[in-house]
């Protein structure tokens, strides 16, 4: 059963570039998709960006040509790249891995704990 861990949230100005990184407790090569998603205070959360085992990706509108979503099955992490950031990007980010079969088993989707992000004006 796979475990995830955000890091790299902080606080930037408006402009500045964060990475984030999530850290696998297991191997995701038979993971197909993994995520990243976002909580703002009083909204809703988000999909930010997905990524799937042959390296496809989505991006919501507001972050494309910003943000860049990619994975390293090698060492269990999943990472976003955040660049030029606006304070409408502050938000609690999640990793998120979605549900997936794997031999015998299936396995529900899970979440990391979150990471804050916050951009000042």
């Amino acid at each position: 059963q796979v475990q995830l861990v955000e890091s790299g949230g902080g606080l930037v100005q408006a402009g500045g570039s964060l990475r984030l990184a999530c850290a696998a407790s297991g191997s995701i090569v038979n993971v197909n998709v993994m995520g990243w998603y976002r909580q703002a205070p009083g909204k809703q959360r988000e999909l930010v960006a997905r990524i799937t085992l042959t390296g496809k990706t989505y991006y919501i509108d507001s972050v494309k040509g910003r943000f860049t979503i990619s994975r390293d099955n090698a060492k269990s992490t999943l990472y976003l790249q955040m660049n030029s950031l606006k304070p409408e990007d502050t938000a609690v980010y999640y990793c998120q891995r979605d549900a997936y079969c794997a031999g015998p088993g299936c396995y529900s989707a899970a979440w990391g704990p979150g990471t804050q992000v916050t951009v000042s004006s």
